[in-house]
């Protein structure tokens, strides 16, 4: 069996056999199913009344220990959100009830932001789809296989400065 990256890769080995295209086996496979992926997950929030941003934020808050309670720099550090849309997103679930703001009491100058009630009745709906869709998105690979490829995507990211804490 092949796929499309084989085909390119095949084309550019006739036109090109001096250039090692080899490293587009991995990064334009990374690429095409970040996209598919990308594809299936946005469906999945949409049906939820969401983005991707937007569940990120309300899963940040989520996953850490009640009060569900981050400032807006632990909450981009700790989410996939840029600092420049995090502004954008807490004004937007702000507005829908989903978070709160409110001064940190140990620090006037700094805000904290909580997960609501409602928000946290949608991450709780929201979440098991999530999950859902990503056991159907990778039920072509055996759990071996899959933590292969999260070994592997782990070494890759550390190596680009993607690196816990």
């Amino acid at each position: 069996m092949a796929d499309h990256v084989d085909l390119v890769l095949e084309q550019w080995g006739t036109q090109r056999p001096d250039l090692d295209a080899s490293p587009m086996a991995v990064l334009a496979r990374l690429s095409r199913a970040a996209r598919l992926v990308g594809t299936e997950l946005t469906r999945t929030f949409a049906e939820h009344g969401l983005d991707a941003s937007s569940f990120d934020v309300l899963a940040t808050l989520r996953r850490n220990p009640p009060p569900h309670r981050l400032s807006p720099t632990e909450l981009m550090r700790s989410s996939m959100v840029t600092s420049g849309a995090i502004t954008q997103r807490l004004d937007r679930l702000e507005a829908r009830g989903l978070v709160s703001r409110s001064a940190d009491e140990s620090d006037g100058r700094s805000v904290l932001v909580a997960l609501t009630d409602a928000g946290r009745e949608l991450i709780d709906e929201a979440l098991p789809a999530h999950i859902d869709t990503e056991q159907r998105l990778l039920a072509a690979l055996t759990p071996k296989q899959r933590a292969a490829v999260a070994d592997g995507l782990r070494v890759l990211l550390e190596s680009l400065g993607d690196a816990r804490g």
